[in-house]
């Protein structure tokens, strides 16, 4: 590996340490950063399209929210993400800071251990046409605005009917989603070895419409049959694309993948009970 993208948490001054040491520690290696980490480095920015087309190694300074951030930018390519805790969860951002240099040598030598992450891609249909469409690493979010009605969500599975969600939302979550808004709303926690989909109704109007566990190879169909008005889809926390009346969301797993470095003195029940703390009574 010979030319390393750097990703980093806004406003983080640990990460513009690091990167600093990175490029004094290994000098052999070409470091690209994105615009607002290069202006702080004294740096040529690269744009995000350069940097997710150039990149060997990404290396993740700040939390999941910037991993998910990294493997946007890669749009697919199967590039390893090394990320560096200097957020306050950190489920995929596995490396101590303490751990950084070890862990970087042994990747761009080519000896980490890689984890294949499943992502969903989705579809946002009007009227027959394609609107918007993008993957995930995380979640895909149909939901209301505070102060809207709830919607009718009428969910499919392939040819099979699922349910007519009366809800504020529902909520279609990858395994490593599954910690994430899925967990928050009811959902179950799904390893992240497992390709599935978790469906989660948000605060549904009927008790018995329960998150389900579907598999991966199928697609989930979601049309918002209700008149309601401020319901939004929102893919990975991104700015939320308003829905009209008969939209259809169409989810299925992506052909593309995300491939994390794993620390190999973790393991993920591990990191259950040392962040959620799991099993704990």
């Amino acid at each position: 590996m010979k030319t390393i993208a750097l990703v980093a948490k806004h406003g983080k001054r640990e990460a513009v340490t690091l990167a600093q040491k990175l490029k004094r520690k290994y000098p052999r290696l070409t470091f690209l950063a994105e615009a607002h980490l290069a202006s702080r480095l004294g740096w040529r920015p690269t744009a995000d399209l350069e940097l997710g087309r150039r990149a060997d190694l990404v290396v993740v300074l700040g939390g999941d929210g910037t991993l998910i951030q990294a493997a946007r930018l890669l749009r697919g390519r199967a590039v390893p993400i090394l990320g560096v805790n200097l957020g306050s969860l950190g489920f995929m951002t596995e490396v101590p800071v303490e751990g950084l240099f070890p862990f970087f040598d042994r990747a761009v030598r080519g000896k980490a251990r890689i984890e294949s992450r499943m992502k969903l891609s989705c579809r946002l249909l009007r009227g027959g046409r394609v609107l918007v469409e993008d993957e995930v690493l995380n979640e895909v979010v149909i939901n209301k605005s505070a102060l809207a009605r709830i919607a009718d969500h009428e969910t499919w599975l392939g040819d099979d009917l699922v349910a007519l969600f009366k809800s504020d939302g529902v909520i279609f979550s990858t395994p490593t989603g599954s910690t994430a808004y899925s967990l928050s709303a009811g959902g179950p926690i799904v390893h992240p070895q497992v390709d599935c989909v978790v469906v989660t109704p948000i605060c549904p109007h009927a008790l018995t419409q329960r998150p389900l566990v579907v598999p991966a190879h199928q697609v989930l169909r979601t049309t918002l049959k209700s008149e309601v008005s401020d319901v939004y889809l929102t893919m990975d926390g991104k700015t939320g694309h308003p829905l009209e009346t008969g939209d259809r969301i169409e989810v299925q797993r992506s052909k593309n993948r995300v491939h994390v470095v794993r620390n190999d003195e973790l393991e993920y029940f591990g990191i259950l009970r040392e962040k959620l703390h799991w099993g704990e009574r």
